[in-house]
């Protein structure tokens, strides 16, 4: 029986961790990364979690001909979840070209090769920020999405409307965009985690590199939003949470349980928590204090952001699991680890 699954950019983070749970539902994982945010020791990570080492291509999917040979050697792959992308909101900014470049050759090479070698199931890693400012809370897939502040975002706004043309066009197509809230925390093995280049963009690495004396401060952007506190809100969701809906996601491709060739749904816990909120729980938690300052609102911030997951747990038979404590106990365990590994 087949049960194979090509996973793009299943080195990085939410991607190792997908990989972890398709090895554990007993699927063979492919992963095709190109390294550029992420590193191969994370293979012997995940072999250490499950026992299995998956097959591994360094390969940059922005290279059209080295695409479609790899997908001509894994033709017999029941289909992929695509997480190949860069994500760093700031530097999408200052850089939008080599985004829109990366983000979407990559996507359009990797649907060019599966269709062309038979391979018709596709899951699409998204983001709430196809969603813009939302005018209504919480936030359901009925949203309208609008124009999102970034770079970054906007990719993932344009491969949507990608998808929806490419699954108008093509009916052996079936695909699922999930659009994720903020994920964080790391496996409960310590073993794997988020670990960005240079500066974290995201708050959670942010708080536990300054915990770890690897940054000097956290720098909490604006304290006047209309919240409790002043500080924005967001949806935070575990990693392995997330990793555990794409599996979900997977088999209902699989079953051929769709009512559309293309679907979207959210994936958070429908819980908003604010900054402060993340930072006094970390502090309480870990019985520490962190060095904070606050500073002016970051542009393209919005005050509240949290999902509505009744979809996903209809139509998927998922709901997420971890609490917020949980969260930000792994995500400390996994920076305690790997700096004592790296010293």
């Amino acid at each position: 029986m087949k049960t194979k699954i090509i996973v793009t950019g299943g080195c990085g983070y939410i991607g190792s961790h997908t990989v972890i749970e398709l090895i554990e539902n007993h699927f063979d994982v492919v992963i095709i990364d190109d390294l550029s945010n992420s590193t191969e020791k994370t293979l012997q990570r995940i072999q250490k979690i499950t026992g299995v080492l998956p097959t591994f291509v360094n390969l940059d999917l922005k290279d059209e001909n080295a695409t479609h040979t790899i997908f001509e050697t894994h033709k017999d792959a029941l289909g992929v979840i695509h997480f190949a992308a860069h994500k760093a909101v700031g530097e999408s900014v200052q850089k939008p070209l080599r985004y829109y470049k990366n983000n979407l050759y990559s996507l359009l090479n990797t649907l060019e090769a599966q269709s062309e070698h038979g391979i018709t199931n596709f899951i699409f890693s998204s983001s709430a920020t196809v969603y813009g400012t939302p005018d209504v809370l919480p936030i359901t897939e009925k949203n309208e999405t609008q124009r999102p502040f970034s770079p970054y975002g906007n990719t993932k706004k344009i491969a949507e409307e990608i998808l929806d043309d490419y699954s108008k066009s093509n009916k052996e197509f079936s695909a699922i965009s999930l659009r994720y809230f903020n994920p964080i925390g790391a496996h409960e093995s310590g073993e794997i985690g988020e670990l960005p280049n240079g500066i974290p963009n995201n708050l959670m690495p942010y708080i536990t590199q300054t915990a770890a004396g690897i940054r000097e401060k956290l720098l909490v952007f604006g304290n006047d939003y209309p919240t409790k506190d002043g500080t924005p809100i967001r949806d935070y969701i575990h990693v392995v949470d997330l990793a555990k809906a794409h599996v979900f996601a997977l088999n209902r491709l699989l079953h051929k349980e769709q009512e559309k060739s293309l679907e979207f749904f959210n994936l958070g816990t429908g819980v908003g928590y604010s900054v402060l909120d993340v930072i006094n729980s970390f502090e309480e938690v870990t019985n520490s204090k962190l060095n904070y300052e606050i500073t002016g609102r970051r542009e393209g911030d919005v005050a509240q952001l949290y999902a509505a997951t009744d979809l996903a747990k209809e139509k998927l038979g998922w709901t997420a699991k971890k609490e917020l404590n949980e969260m930000i106990i792994s995500s400390w365990t996994w920076e305690q680890k790997y700096r004592n590994e790296t010293n």
